[in-house]
């Protein structure tokens, strides 16, 4: 049964109206109510009620006058930088991550928290602190709060559904800190947090699609289509880190076996290493481990650089298995770009070139040789940033919807 479309109601145009000049406003930095009127089709009329509006409400001011065009020189409209603060939330590593942050992306305060290896309500009481810390740091008005969590989410409702490494399952996590904390709260997985952050903060913003692929603590894909996040119809979509890559593999996390994480992962690739620092005396590990001899990716990279090949071969099959992943991305959605973010990165061109090489192997020639597959730029605020970004487009939607 179609439904018969419903004329909108004068509030439903008036808050159409006010997005879309401030958005406007937001997107051309200093842009005068007559340009405004001319670029929207909005009477002037209605633009600089909108804009008066927007003044009253603390989100927009007059920074000057423009050229003029031959009579009285227009007064230019520019977003409130500071005018609000927003909370974005990063879950998905040994640490809890979080940032006080502006309507530009810009991060004005930072708070890393140890997770030392608490799970369940004890990690949720991390989140509580984490945020409370954040809260008080902020000298603006709270527009709300953005969380990347890894595991397998419901977006639409806020709930966790499973994320093992926390031994969180259905947790309500958005219900939890809006009861807490009085304010809009947007959850979502943090791949797909970190595509957001991708599209909307990284380069070539012109392009209407991309897949971002993050490899750290887990594997997951974030997925962007036509300017919108994709969740799918169960909203697991990118949920690449559990797709068996290896025949009768190692026992994942999951339960499954074989899963691109146990051989791709930060941790598969920590604790492959360390397998081969025990076996191997003479191993280069040695002299790039901490002092207290734990391994990490940093002495991983340090020690392939110098010439130890069991290392230079250990992020060649990661890479490799990546780009399996990838060929499978390129095959089902043929996007043109494909951004890798997350720890496992910092293997740098020989792990991209092994993941470009292995997609390329499994791919359609003629889909592969026009995919362009890049590190990202953003570094370790890039999930803080994603999450970020989800409430300024669902609370001032300043950039393209979301939707499932």
């Amino acid at each position: 049964m179609r439904h018969t479309p419903q004329k909108a109601t004068r509030e439903q145009t008036r808050f159409h109206n006010s997005r879309l000049v401030l958005r406007l406003i937001y997107d051309h930095g200093r842009i005068s109510r007559a340009e405004i009127a001319r670029l929207t089709g909005l009477t002037r009329t209605t633009v600089s009620e909108v804009a008066d509006e927007l003044i009253r409400d603390g989100l927009i001011e007059e920074i000057g006058v423009g050229p003029s065009a031959g009579g009285k020189p227009p007064i230019l409209l520019g977003v409130k930088d500071e005018a609000r603060h927003l909370i974005g939330v990063d879950l998905a590593n040994n640490e809890f991550r979080g940032a006080v942050v502006n309507l530009r992306g810009e991060v004005r305060h930072r708070t890393v928290l140890p997770l030392q290896g608490q799970d369940g309500d004890q990690a949720l009481a991390l989140v509580y602190q984490l945020i409370d810390e954040l809260r008080a740091k902020a000298t603006s008005p709270l527009l709300g709060i953005g969380i990347g969590t890894p595991g397998l989410m419901d977006p639409v409702n806020g709930i966790v559904r499973r994320a093992v490494n926390l031994d969180w399952q259905d947790l309500p996590l958005r219900n939890l800190l809006q009861r807490r904390y009085g304010v809009p709260v947007y959850v979502a997985n943090d791949s797909q947090v970190a595509a957001m952050a991708g599209y909307i903060f990284g380069e070539n913003r012109d392009e209407s699609n991309l897949v971002l692929v993050k490899v750290g603590h887990g594997i997951g894909a974030g997925i962007v289509l036509h300017g919108r996040l994709f969740y799918g119809d169960l909203c697991g979509a990118g949920e690449i880190g559990h797709i068996a890559v290896v025949e009768h593999g190692e026992r994942c996390r999951c339960g499954n076996l074989g899963c691109l994480e146990t051989v791709a992962s930060e941790r598969a690739i920590i604790q492959r290493a360390q397998a081969v620092a025990r076996s191997d005396p003479a191993s280069l590990l040695h002299q790039y481990a901490a002092p207290s001899g734990q391994i990490t990716l940093e002495a991983i990279s340090q020690a392939a650089e110098a010439g130890d090949q069991a290392m230079q071969q250990l992020i060649l099959e990661a890479g490799r298995y990546v780009g399996y992943a990838l060929a499978q991305l390129a095959g089902v959605l043929s996007v043109r770009r494909i951004v890798l973010a997350g720890s496992v990165t910092c293997f740098g061109k020989t792990w991209l070139e092994a993941a470009r090489h292995e997609m390329a192997r499994r791919s359609l020639a003629l889909i592969a040789g026009d995919v362009e597959v890049e590190i990202s730029r953003m570094g370790q605020d890039i999930v803080i940033l994603g999450a970020s970004a989800l409430v300024l487009a669902s609370e001032l939607g300043l950039f393209a919807p979301i939707a499932s």
